[in-house]
């Protein structure tokens, strides 16, 4: 199991949101590229970014930022989420680099897109992010509500073939208040995938009940954010907690 630092990219700055509520954000830097130095330097693997202006929206208003993080860490593995909805803007950010992608909105209402970058990139490095606010999927940056529950959604994924899961439960993200155990249960009893838990992760314990959950399959990762930035998590005792 690894664990995953991440960094939200709203209007060119690393951001966390509560919630998934845009309006409810905190700047914790106005230099991107710093931070996954930083995570770097510490002994991150792999660092998760997402494009909160992608994901609302599929805009491009911050890939000159995400281009100059890749540049700074060009030998860190970086999956990138947010607004990937096309093959243009996937060749673009595979000919920058980046490992893995995640599809969010696409994986639910663009199918064909899907198995398009599934056969283009391979189920390594796809990763579908499944996002659900009282067990129902949400969106468009979590603000549109789908009529799918979020085991349903995982079903289907299933039989796509798909390999990599994120799954955030949005009522715990960027609460501090820990992570959705039951639900992460639920899913490693139900499928094989290789789950990555995101949302709500605030220190040590939370880490330490993810690993410990007792289910069919071990998680494949956690993400985590906001603890590290308020101080309640120590990124370098986190990763060498899973050696």
């Amino acid at each position: 199991m690894i664990i995953i630092p991440a960094i939200d990219i709203l209007d060119n700055e690393a951001v966390r949101l509560y919630k998934g509520d845009y309006s409810q954000k905190t700047v914790y830097s106005k230099a991107p590229w710093e931070l996954i130095l930083a995570f770097e330097k510490t002994g991150a693997k792999l660092v998760h970014i997402v494009d909160l202006n992608g994901a609302r929206n599929a805009s491009d208003t911050n890939r000159d930022t995400i281009v100059r993080m890749k540049k700074t860490c060009p030998l860190l593995k970086i999956e990138l989420g947010g607004g990937i909805r096309d093959m243009e803007k996937l060749k673009f950010y595979e000919g920058l680099g980046i490992d893995r992608f995640i599809l969010g909105t696409a994986a639910v209402i663009y199918p064909d897109f899907l198995e398009a970058a599934l056969k283009y990139i391979g189920k390594e490095r796809l990763v579908v992010s499944v996002d659900a606010f009282e067990g129902i999927v949400r969106i468009a940056g979590w603000e549109e509500k789908t009529k799918l529950t979020y085991m349903d959604l995982m079903q289907r994924l299933h039989s796509q073939g798909i390999q990599n899961i994120v799954f955030t439960d949005i009522s715990h993200d960027g609460t501090l208040s820990g992570p959705n155990l039951n639900s992460y249960k639920e899913i490693l009893d139900s499928f094989d995938f290789d789950l990555i838990a995101s949302g709500g992760i605030s220190s040590m314990k939370d880490i330490l009940d993810l690993t410990s959950l007792q289910a069919k399959r071990s998680l494949y990762g956690i993400i985590t954010g906001k603890a590290i930035y308020e101080g309640r998590l120590n990124l370098q005792e986190a990763i060498d907690s899973t050696k």
